[in-house]
């Protein structure tokens, strides 16, 4: 064919021609597919996880209870008025007239109901220095924060004719209410952004405006039509704020990625002396077919979360798969038809300090050169080095603890509700978090009730799992009780476990559990945290499992190489086991940690290890796919396997490097957020993309793959029933015309 035209084929060349036939329709089709989605998605509206179906277990049995007995519990705060030295206690007068003017105080806003002093409840410590008032916030628990600040300043007021004291406020409305006030834009400007950061490097990888606005657009209308399709797909899974801000971040890395991978191939394309339309078939046949195999897998990477059961993780499992699947459709169809519309105004608004002298043929990285020569000249000491360093890294890992952060270990005492809720529970073992009982009988008050009711509260003190005081409130015309529960250990979730256990395991079964006919799940943070764990801890296997045998199934099937697929497993593994020795060493230990403005807190979060495993698994297929893709067509042009490893490494490392400079960059801005679960997660994405797109792609893969020679494309006589899901290569560019210097695309 003239001008170096070639035959291609597949789906996503069929596709590339196609929209490049066709760009207006393809185009118009895509703009109809987001606005139609952002509709619906809109009039249907969105339906998130409820808190009842949050967890299984114990947990989710006494929130059914609860709701199906119509109880509407309300959002309680408590006022803690403490001596600040042991001159006054409980028993003084000003201690009890401090007591008396909270009371009156917070009752006289009218925005609480039930308050109760401690002089009634026994809420007082051992050492009489200390003392709870407990009220509950009128209204919806769920906007009780909206209506908790004249209470607060109620309470302020008193702390200030009473200076002796400490008086002050905790409780859910009162925490969200601070936290509100201090990082509640803090979710917003981060994802607000990633926007203008990814803009900024393109602008630097690309130095036109026109070829930097392209990823970021595809990026922010898949994001935007993924939106509206989880409004209409949370009427069959619930979605939640959290799944949407992880589909932000997932969306716009992939969305990025993926135009980058395809831009920059057509760009080489032309480059090399190819006609518009030439270039656009080979971009599709080999960067189109890249992006199509990344995003199945990455889709089936985060299908993986669907198998934890747990409805936080399927909301941000289907949100992810689907702003994949989504940006992956956009990438091989609307894109093409946008290239082929632009032609050579892609590069419109050129940045002149940003130009450079046209290379000849594919622009290939002199740093990634240069190291190449080494790693191939030595494969063996490079695998060596390179696999002891991140084993090294890993190591960590190894002694990683997971656990639900406590309010002092996810803000520090950036918050000075923090310190309420210590001196809390230094006084009151556990009362800011107490266990929850929650009872159901036929008859509330049968006398066999009420005797177990009375035992468990006495049990529940003398078998060490509590000191009190246990309360407990009846609904007689429900047939519930609630029987609030502190419990020894307070903030220490290791110890208040171990409570939790007796009062499970001994107190309950010896009361509550020989009255016939009777429930009684425990709830409450603790109780949930354990709950959490246990289920994320059996959901571990299959995800797992799920993962690695449908990501090697894919690769197999992909590039018909037993070898291929095994290598892309084992160093995913290795790159997501390096991530994870940063997490321990930088947030359990504490080394390093003043470097990313956090600090050791002895656990990272119970939800993060299985989160970052199915995401980092996904998108580090990216770069995998792209790279081996590269060095497979290079290999089947003709080239040695050492000479095409490095072709393909050296001719993709400036996309590549942009691609994770993005992304890293991205993922950094999480780090920044004043929550340590968020920190972790950011510092772990980030840390975990550099690794993968420097030591895995730039080192050992090409290093493995040299060792390994002809025996990278292995496939068993007994495995050539495989379909061929190949593509056509593209030949070797001919001499290229000569073009403007100001034409080329630098990446």
């Amino acid at each position: 064919m003239g001008n170096g035209e070639t035959r291609v084929r597949g789906l996503a060349a069929r596709a590339g021609g196609w929209s490049a036939r066709h760009r207006w329709a393809a185009v118009g089709i895509w703009v109809l597919f987001v606005v139609l989605a952002m509709g619906l998605g809109s009039a249907a509206g969105r339906v998130d996880v409820d808190e009842s179906d949050q967890l299984k277990g114990e947990t989710h049995t006494a929130a059914k209870i609860i709701d199906d007995a119509g109880i509407k519990e309300p959002a309680g705060e408590t006022v803690l008025i403490q001596a600040r030295d042991g001159s006054v206690t409980s028993a003084d007068a000003e201690f009890k007239a401090a007591v008396a003017d909270v009371v009156k105080a917070v009752g006289g806003t009218g925005r609480v109901t039930d308050v109760t002093s401690p002089y009634t409840t026994g809420t007082i410590s051992k050492d009489g220095r200390s003392a709870l008032v407990q009220f509950d916030m009128r209204g919806d628990a769920a906007t009780a924060a909206d209506r908790v600040e004249p209470v607060l300043d109620a309470v302020a007021g008193v702390q200030k004719a009473h200076g002796s004291l400490r008086i002050e406020e905790i409780g859910g409305a009162s925490m969200n209410k601070q936290y509100s006030d201090a990082f509640g834009n803090d979710f917003q400007r981060a994802e607000y952004s990633a926007v203008p950061v990814a803009f900024g490097i393109l602008l630097i990888a690309f130095g036109a405006l026109v070829a930097a606005l392209l990823p970021v657009g595809l990026a922010v209308t898949a994001i935007m039509a993924t939106m509206g399709l989880m409004g209409i797909v949370s009427h069959l899974q619930p979605m939640s704020d959290t799944a949407n801000s992880v589909m932000l971040l997932v969306g716009m890395a992939v969305g990025v990625d993926y135009c980058l991978f395809y831009l920059r191939r057509e760009r080489e394309e032309r480059e090399a002396g190819r006609s518009a339309g030439a270039a656009l078939r080979i971009a599709a046949a080999t960067s189109g077919r890249a992006i199509i195999v990344s995003g199945v897998t990455v889709c089936v990477a985060m299908a993986g979360m669907l198998f934890t059961g747990l409805p936080e993780f399927e909301a941000m499992g289907l949100a992810s798969l689907m702003v994949v699947a989504v940006a992956m459709v956009g990438s091989v169809t609307v894109l093409p038809a946008l290239l082929s519309l632009l032609g050579e105004r892609v590069e419109k608004g050129r940045l002149p300090f940003l130009r450079r002298k046209r290379a000849q043929g594919p622009a290939e990285s002199r740093f990634w050169t240069a190291v190449l020569r080494g790693v191939l000249a030595r494969p063996l000491v490079s695998v060596v080095v390179a696999v002891g360093a991140l084993l090294a890294v890993a190591a960590p890992a190894l002694g990683m603890k997971t656990s639900q952060l406590t309010l002092d270990q996810e803000f520090g005492h950036s918050l000075p509700i923090v310190g309420t809720y210590d001196r809390v529970n230094q006084a009151f073992p556990g009362g800011s978090e107490p266990a929850e009982v929650v009872v159901r009988a036929k008859d509330i008050n049968a006398p066999e009730v009420r005797r177990a009711l009375t035992n468990f509260k006495e049990r529940a003190i003398s078998s060490g799992a509590s000191r009190g005081p246990v309360q407990i409130k009846l609904h007689d015309d429900r047939n519930v009780a609630l029987i609030s529960v502190p419990l020894v250990g307070g903030s220490d979730l290791d110890k208040a476990g171990k409570s939790l256990e007796k009062l499970r395991d001994e107190v309950r079964p010896a009361t509550l559990g020989k009255v016939d006919g009777v429930q009684a799940p425990i709830t409450g943070n603790v109780a949930g945290n354990q709950d959490f764990n246990d289920q994320l801890l059996g959901s571990v296997v299959p995800v797992f499992a799920f993962v690695v045998v449908f990501a090697f199934l894919l690769m197999l099937l992909s590039f018909r190489s037993l070898t291929v697929a095994i290598t892309s497993i084992l160093l995913n593994l290795l790159s997501v086991g390096a991530a994870y020795g940063i997490l321990v060493a930088v947030f359990q230990h504490g080394w390093g940690a003043s470097l990313v403005g956090a600090e050791g807190v002895g656990a990272i979060v119970t939800w993060l290890p299985l989160f970052l495993f199915v995401i980092l698994f996904g998108l580090s297929m990216d770069y995998h796919v792209f790279v081996v893709s590269r060095i497979r067509e290079a290999r089947l042009r003709g080239r040695s396997t050492k000479d095409a490893i490095q072709h393909g490494v050296v001719t993709t490392a400036g996309v590549v490097t942009s691609a994770a400079v993005i992304m890293v960059a991205v993922f950094a801005i999480f780090g920044t957020l004043s929550m340590q679960s968020m920190k972790q997660m950011g510092v772990g994405l980030a840390a975990a993309v550099l690794i993968d797109a420097t030591i895995i792609r730039g080192v050992l893969l090409p290093a493995v793959m040299s060792l390994l020679g002809e025996r990278n494309w292995y496939l068993p006589s007994w495995l050539r029933w495989l379909p061929d899901m190949t593509h056509d290569e593209s030949p070797e560019p001919v001499a290229p015309t000569r073009r403007d210097e100001q034409d080329r695309l630098p990446v």
